[in-house]
């Protein structure tokens, strides 16, 4: 793969129900390199995991320049497809998410997330309202002739927006919107009942993006509903933050370092960007 329109392409047909995509999101060259060595098809952004490590909460307080810089910096290290976590895509108006649309493209990568959640009254962005900012998205990623994997997130379960009981139907109405003004997928986060994601399957005319962590069905038992693609979200990131942690207090508390010994070795790791 050596162009942009290759690589969208490709990600398109790694989204086959019943075959998922997988994706171990990452947040650095490093963590991108780790993943792809590990067999993965296709590297994903974390909002969460990329605003950590440069030292800010997640939420839309990294900033649109910071998350395309390190998206850069993602996609240049590896030659596999690369989809990034946008959030509400660091823009007020559905103008603004298509100009940071133009400039995601720019820095290599070929998908996107956006989410419909927002700052305003109430949890979730109106259903119009973010349906128009993903119409933006796509106008914007098709001017540059480039593919984009168009992934609109919606946050219905995972902010537990509105009563219980209609929360399946909401999300769903929801997802029909975006696929209807061009998202190629729908990420429905908070989700690990198998018979809400078996009716979401149904009712989505695009592959379905879950988020996936311990407790959650496997991939296989994922695959078998029908899923698209599976998202591990901030879960690596929190793993590998929880090592630092333990090493740490370990150190400052015993004076040991056990810890340590189920780290990575240096050559290996330098390896990782030498040759």
């Amino acid at each position: 793969m050596t162009t942009p329109h290759d690589k969208a392409k490709l990600l398109h047909a790694l989204h086959r129900p019943g075959t998922p995509l997988v994706l171990a999101n990452v947040w650095d060259a490093a963590s991108a390199r780790l993943v792809a060595g590990a067999g993965a098809p296709a590297i994903a952004t974390a909002s969460a995991s990329v605003s950590w490590t440069l030292g800010v909460p997640d939420g839309q307080v990294l900033g649109l320049p910071r998350a395309l810089a390190q998206t850069a910096l993602i996609a240049a290290a590896v030659d596999l497809p690369v989809t990034a976590d946008l959030e509400h895509g660091f823009a007020d108006t559905p103008e603004g998410v298509g100009a940071s649309i133009t400039e995601l493209i720019a820095t290599g990568a070929v998908g996107v997330n956006l989410e419909d959640g927002w700052s305003g009254p109430g949890p979730l962005r109106p259903a119009a309202d973010a349906a128009e900012r993903i119409a933006a998205a796509r106008r914007a990623a098709d001017a540059t002739g480039v593919p984009l994997f168009l992934n609109a997130r919606t946050d219905v379960f995972l902010l537990g927006a509105g009563e219980p009981a209609g929360r399946l139907d909401e999300a769903v109405t929801r997802a029909r919107a975006f696929a209807e003004a061009g998202a190629d997928g729908v990420f429905v986060p908070g989700v690990a009942d198998p018979a809400t994601i078996a009716a979401l399957v149904a009712a989505v005319p695009v592959p379905l993006n879950v988020m996936a962590g311990p407790g959650a069905p496997t991939v296989a038992e994922l695959a078998a509903l029908g899923v698209g693609r599976i998202s591990l979200g901030p879960g690596l990131a929190k793993a590998a933050y929880a090592a630092v942690q333990r090493a740490a207090r370990e150190v400052y508390t015993h004076g040991s370092y056990d810890a340590l010994a189920d780290g990575l070795g240096y050559d290996e790791l330098n390896a990782l960007f030498t040759g």
